[in-house]
């Protein structure tokens, strides 16, 4: 059987993995099965794979992703090279882009070191598994989302949101079709490329907010202008306010023939227990 590394063995790999245990032998990486992507001396025993899934986040700080970087040393040096690599990246990537529809054409242009270091990750997986004659697919994520991964503790805080004039659009994804567009890009024969993993929904921050908490039985989060969120936002919370854009997910249905088991957010966000 083929070996899969899945570096980064969170939420989305683990609902995943069911549905890849038939095709792979999984061989998860993560700081609980004795792997840290900080220290390269953990990856020394890797003896490579015939597929890997680079789910893992970047460092918390600088512009670089260090950890992919450690990944594919220990990669290059394993007996067997990948004949495939899928990356889930973000859609934080492209940057502010005023409410624009945005296709993968569109030039990254982070705004955020966080966005900064997924860049780096990108093209250096771009480099590498274009000098080794390696099948890469990324996919720019946007917020992820469950009845688990809900933002039930922003709501019960009443931590505001922008009004509707001066709100930006938000995009998502759910956290089972994302799991089962991992497993078709990891499919052998699924086209290289990269991919804007999100829903079809096309709606603002503060809107999919007062949706939550409709759901959740919560009241709505006050709305305040963005000349008073500075005062009363926290600045990473804020930063995610200060991009606008509506990500096209085309190429993700008509190239890897992903169908939505959760079209929108309104089919994905349940209505919790409890709530009328």
């Amino acid at each position: 059987m083929k070996k899969l590394l899945i570096a980064g063995y969170g939420n989305v790999a683990r609902r995943a993995a069911p549905k890849l245990e038939p095709r792979f032998e999984l061989q998860p990486l993560s700081r609980r099965h004795g792997i840290d992507l900080d220290r390269p001396d953990t990856l020394a025993a890797l003896q490579g794979a015939d597929a890997v899934l680079h789910c893992a986040p970047p460092p918390d700080s600088g512009t670089q992703d260090t950890r992919t970087r450690n990944l594919l040393a220990a990669l290059a040096k394993g007996r067997i090279l990948p004949a495939r690599v899928v990356y889930v990246s973000t859609s934080g990537v492209y940057g502010d882009c005023c409410g624009a529809r945005v296709d993968e054409s569109r030039a990254v242009r982070p705004q955020t070191d966080r966005a900064r270091r997924r860049v780096d990750a990108e093209r250096q997986l771009a480099l590498w598994c274009s000098e080794r004659g390696v099948s890469l697919a990324i996919l720019r994520v946007p917020g992820i989302y469950a009845a688990d991964r809900l933002p039930l503790e922003r709501l019960r805080a009443g931590t505001p949101v922008l009004r509707a004039e001066d709100d930006v659009y938000t995009n998502h994804i759910h956290a089972e079709d994302l799991a089962a567009i991992l497993v078709r890009a990891l499919e052998e024969g699924a086209p290289a490329g990269t991919y804007n993993a999100s829903d079809d929904s096309e709606i603002r921050m503060g809107d999919w907010l007062d949706l939550v908490a409709e759901r959740a039985g919560l009241a709505h989060p006050p709305r305040i202008a963005r000349t008073e969120a500075a005062g009363r936002i926290a600045p990473e919370l804020l930063s995610f306010m200060s991009e606008s854009r509506r990500l096209a997910n085309r190429r993700l249905k008509e190239s890897l023939g992903v169908r939505l088991r959760y079209p929108t957010v309104y089919e994905g966000v349940p209505r919790l227990p409890g709530t009328a």
